[in-house]
């Protein structure tokens, strides 16, 4: 069933039980990977709210979880700029952090936020994200966990909006081609 998001037309993309089917086999593959260590999830607001929680109710070991809001889209357009508007507030030093990101396409937030966090000496960072656009994604960070590879083109639910809207979704709209 098509939606309407302001000016734009979404069609239905991936279902709520597929990402969650995808969320909770990442979160079984993250205990593993921490091997008894308690990690420090740091969801990237504002797109992230859902999937991070979602994800940590399927991870059923300790860990903690904190929040960074970061900005780089105006509209459907990404601005290539990124702005760190609310800074973190849990100390992460020689601890193993994962970023919990919505999307990843051109990368450029992900080089932002790791230099923000090398600079408090993690033990390790690992990157989490639900959907990757590879034909977008031009950087050299690698991606440890990703839900769903996706063509470059806009979606909106699931915590991801256009212009402030549709993110209260509870699954993931592609924009109709015209």
């Amino acid at each position: 069933m098509e939606i309407q998001v302001l000016d734009k037309v979404f069609v239905p993309f991936i279902s709520r039980e597929r990402i969650d089917n995808r969320l909770k086999e990442i979160a079984q593959q993250m205990i593993a990977d921490m091997n008894g260590e308690v990690p420090v999830f740091i969801g990237v607001l504002n797109g992230s709210f859902m999937v991070i929680s979602d994800l940590v109710k399927h991870y059923t070991a300790p860990c903690e979880m904190s929040f960074v809001k970061m900005a780089s889209y105006i509209g459907t357009q990404s601005t290539n700029q990124v702005n760190q508007l609310l800074g973190l507030d849990i100390d992460v030093t020689d601890r193993r952090v994962i970023i919990v990101e919505d999307i990843v396409d051109t990368g450029n937030t992900l080089v932002a936020l790791k230099k923000l966090f090398e600079q408090q000496r993690p033990k390790d960072i690992k990157i989490c994200t639900l959907c990757l656009k590879p034909e977008a994604y031009t950087k050299d960070i690698p991606l440890d966990y990703v839900a769903f590879e996706i063509e470059n083109k806009f979606i909106v639910g699931y915590g991801m909006d256009y212009d402030k809207h549709g993110r209260n979704l509870p699954e993931i709209y592609q924009i109709k081609e015209q």
